[in-house]
This record gives structure tokens, sequence and C-alpha cells, in this order.
């Protein structure tokens, strides 16, 4: 009867029409019963041409498998959040795109259940089908990665057709909102405070025992007070060097979203570079050669940041892989029009499960040698923040015993 609805009325009056003729003439039923019963079916032809029409007028109001209007459907794809939608026994009667790249295959039909098991997710969800009420709660999931999510349900409201009140279809809403990123943010961030402040602490801890020591009992030993003092210098640059790289990470953060727009030419500073550092590959024994296939290579950049970014790999490749006794620089062109710059040493390379973690804000191979060797353990990590600055990658490839290459890759100049 629910195709009927526009000709109901119509319906009823006919059929109270021939049951009177019928009564007043005798045998008329035989006439009167063939003629309700086309009537039925000149309704029913009428009322799928409405239909039809109205589809072709409008058709976002046309439901698929799922039981959600084109139109619904559109919209749910359109999130770019993991998006479900669910009956009112928890099964899953629609998935958008991004759900799929997520969480894996989904098969309709499934209980949302045997995809996420998590107690308090399927709660929340039990809560608001029961309730008709939103529901919200978080989501840790270790397996394959550790992600978090901010998980949110809430039941598919639909407008009556005769009047605004909403109605409460029999469809749920249910979103995952990844909070990996503030997450894994707020991790580090607390990492960082952490690092930096035992990074601080230990040659502030040095300082504070010689002092002590220089006012008691070394008080009267020049032996001692000249040895002492020399670590307490030693100590005061340690601190002054790291005070500097916070600083300066601190700095590039602040305006990491800024792409700088002036132009720099990679083979006149790389030349300068060499010979800035030339004191430095002397005192260990290293020889610095730089190749180029081009005598120009423009770059869109800021001069001071890129010799920062060269500064700190030329002086990693001199203290780390200077048992090599040469570092080779090259600059090339790639085939997609990018400038490659590539930095290599023939030291002992680099253990292979280190390479990920070499940009990470205090991360050292080896914390003795490092500290040993001057380094505050940031060096990487504002390479990697000024590169991302100027859109530029850095890729890292070693072989243990042949040395390491740092290769910095600048975006095609448009």
């Amino acid at each position: 009867m629910t195709n009927l609805r526009p000709h109901i009325w119509v319906l009823l009056l006919a059929a109270v029409g021939l049951i009177y003729l019928a009564s007043q003439y005798e045998g008329s039923w035989q006439v009167a019963l063939p003629l309700f019963f086309g009537m039925v079916l000149i309704a029913r032809w009428t009322d799928r041409r409405r239909v039809k029409r109205e589809a072709k007028v409008n058709p976002s109001k046309k439901l698929d498998a799922s039981g959600l209007t084109m139109e619904e459907c559109s919209l749910v794809d359109a999130i770019s959040s993991p998006v479900f939608v669910l009956d009112r026994e928890g099964g899953i009667t629609y998935a958008n795109p991004i759900s799929e790249r997520t969480f894996g295959s989904i098969m309709r039909g499934q209980h949302i259940q045997a995809r996420f098991r998590a107690p308090e997710v399927i709660r929340m969800i039990d809560d608001v089908i029961q309730s008709g009420q939103p529901g919200i709660v978080e989501f840790h999931e270790r397996v394959p990665t550790e992600r978090w999510f901010k998980v949110e349900a809430a039941p598919i409201v639909r407008e009556r057709p005769h009047g605004p009140t909403g109605k409460i279809g029999a469809h749920y809403l249910l979103q995952f909102r990844d909070q990996s990123e503030v997450r894994l943010a707020d991790r580090m961030r607390s990492d960082f405070i952490a690092n930096a402040s035992h990074e601080l602490r230990t040659p502030l801890a040095s300082l504070t025992g010689f002092i002590e020591t220089l006012q008691g009992p070394a008080k009267d030993d020049p032996k001692a007070r000249t040895n002492f003092l020399g670590i307490m210098q030693e100590q005061a640059g340690r601190m002054a060097r790291l005070i500097d790289d916070l600083l300066s990470l601190s700095r590039i953060e602040m305006k990491s979203h800024r792409v700088p727009d002036g132009e720099v030419d990679l083979v006149p500073l790389l030349k300068q570079l060499r010979d800035s550092m030339s004191i430095l590959a002397e005192d260990v024994g290293v020889d610095i050669s730089i190749s180029s296939e081009v005598e120009n290579a423009m770059v869109r950049a800021d001069r001071d940041e890129l010799l920062q970014v060269f500064e700190n790999l030329l002086e990693n490749a001199c203290k780390y892989g200077g048992s090599g006794g040469k570092i080779d620089v090259h600059l090339k062109k790639e085939e997609s029009g990018a400038w490659s710059v590539t930095v290599r040493d023939y030291g002992p390379g680099i253990p292979e499960e280190h390479l990920p973690r070499l940009t990470e804000r205090f991360y050292r191979v080896d914390v003795d040698t490092s500290r040993q060797k001057k380094g505050t353990g940031l060096g990487l990590a504002i390479v990697k923040h000024i590169l991302n600055r100027h859109r530029a990658q850095l890729k890292v490839r070693s072989t243990l015993g042949e040395g390491a290459s740092f290769s910095v890759q600048f975006p095609p100049q448009s």
C-alpha cells in the first residue's frame, strides 16, 4: 500500500461507490469487482510513472542497497575520515572509500564487532542505538601500527515528509577521527623537553660540582684549579652549543610554513663551504672534493639556512666518517629537473636499523662518541626542518665498512 499513498483516497471513494452500486442493482458485483481491480492496477501504474519522473528530476532520492539515498552516499564518501553506516543490529551497510584504505577491506552486512573488538567502541555503539543520542569514545589501535582515534557515533536523522520535526531512521553513522599525529606530536614534545633537560642538567651538574670543589678541597691547589677550569670551560661550551641549536631549531619551526622566496646558486655556495670547512678537515686528516656537472644551479632557498644544512652534513662526515680519509660532494641534475647534492664519506658507515631515526631530536647512534665529538644530537633534526621548509628531501644510504651518503634533493624549479 505504500506505493499507493497519492491515490489512496481515490481508491477508497471508488470502492465505496462500487459497493453502493452493487447493493442497488442485482448482479452488479460481476462488473464492480473487475472495475475496482482495474482501478488498482491503473493507480499502481500511475504511481510507478510518478516515481520514475521524480527519480529523473531528483536522482539523489533513489535508495541503493544500503538503504541510503545517493545524496547521502555522496556526503559520506566526501568525509575525509573513515565512516561506517550501521543498521540497528550493528551491521555495516555502507563504508566510505577512505575507511577501506585505513582499515582494509570491509564486507557489507558484517557486524561492526567482527572488525573492531575494542569493548569501549562496541559499548558506545550499543548505547547510541538504544538511546538514540550521539556518543564519543577514544580508541587506541596497536596492531599493525600504533594509532589513536576519536570514535563518534550518532543516529541519522531524516526529515518527516510533512513537517519540520526530525525523524530518527534505522541507520547510524560511525566516524573515526585519526588523532595519531596529535598524540605523536605530544609524545615527541614530552620526549624533547625531557631530553633537553637531561642534556643541560649533565654539564650543569658538572659545573656545580667543580665549583664546589674549587671552593673547598682544591681551593689552594693550583694544578687542580687549572685542570678543573679547563673541564668547566668545556662543559660551558657544551651548554652553549646546545642552547644555540635549540634556539636555531625553534626559529626554523616558527617559519616552517613559509617557503623561501630567494634564489641561491649551489655551485659557489658549496665551494665557499669547502673553504670554510678546510680547517676542520685538516684537523681530522680528510680531503674534501667537490664535483659538479654544471656551472650554475639555481634553487629557491634561504642562503644562510642552506649553509647551515651543508655545514652540518660536512661536519658530521668529518667527525664520524673521517677515518676514510676523503669526502666527496657531488652536485647533479636529476631527470625530473631537480637539483641533487650528495655528501659521501668513506668511514665505518651506519647500521641500517639506525637510518630511519637519524633525524630525530637527540637521537644518537653512539652516545659516547657523539659527546666526544661535541655533538648535541640536534644537527640532523635542524637539517630536516630546514629542508622541510624548502620542500626538499633528505635521503640517507649507508653500508657498514663502506661509509655513508646524505643526499639533498630540491624540488624542480617551476
